[in-house]
């Protein structure tokens, strides 16, 4: 027995959810470009205005070369390593004083080098430490 009617439907494909799949994804694609449009990385380096420097008679003078040497106070130092720098900082300062330490690090040192003189200025004992800049131009 048949029950049907002589005349067979079609069948068709129902785009409706394929549509809402899709704004879905939109709405997420555009919401993570946005995001990470907020996570650069922006960094603004340091300028320092040559009228407000003033002196420090206890400062200790490490320069930091694209080679990797360093100098402290203008003494160009043999060892390059951190116990190398721990000795030079310790005879540099004096007893009884507090001293700055002024990193000069050129701009194609690596950051090792720089975090190597930090390292040893904490091992001699010297908390204080600074950067140095240089002025703006145009100004």
């Amino acid at each position: 027995m048949n029950f049907r009617n002589g005349a067979r439907e079609e069948p068709e494909i129902n785009l409706i959810p394929f549509i809402d799949i899709l704004l879905v994804v939109l709405i997420f694609l555009m919401l993570t470009t946005t995001y990470s449009k907020y996570t650069e990385l922006r960094v603004n380096l340091p300028v320092a205005d040559a009228d407000q420097a003033r002196e420090h008679p206890q400062e200790i003078l490490v320069a930091v070369g694209q080679d990797g040497r360093y100098a402290v106070n203008g003494q160009l130092l043999d060892a390059a390593g951190v116990d190398g720098l721990v000795a030079a900082l310790r005879g540099a300062a004096t007893a009884g004083a507090e001293h700055v330490v002024v990193i000069s690090a050129d701009a194609s040192a690596t950051h090792q080098a720089v975090v190597n003189v930090m390292d040893a200025a904490r091992r001699a004992g010297l908390n204080q430490i600074t950067f140095a800049t240089q002025q703006a131009l145009g100004r």
